[in-house]
């Protein structure tokens, strides 16, 4: 008993047309392939943004949210408690 024998899946196609009708079934299909092409558009411009924003980053080697504390800087006082 193969699951998907020719059989099966005409049967299977049967009660979907049935269940949803022709003119429900091509809308979904139009609507699925536009959703799917937008989903690769916008994952497209994601991958440009992200390299644009590798090609913007200064290539130093330090973190630039978190410098490194350089001359200068005041220690900080920590909380003491008795």
């Amino acid at each position: 008993m193969d699951l998907f024998s020719p059989r099966h899946l005409l049967i299977i196609l049967a009660v979907v047309l049935l269940v949803f009708g022709t003119k429900k079934l091509r809308t979904i299909g139009s609507d699925l392939g536009a959703a799917v092409r937008g989903f690769k558009k916008s994952m497209n411009e994601g991958d440009q943004e992200e390299q644009v924003a590798q090609k913007q980053l200064p290539q130093t080697g330090k973190d630039a949210e978190f410098p490194e504390s350089g001359a200068g800087a005041a220690p900080r006082q920590e909380d003491r408690r008795a």
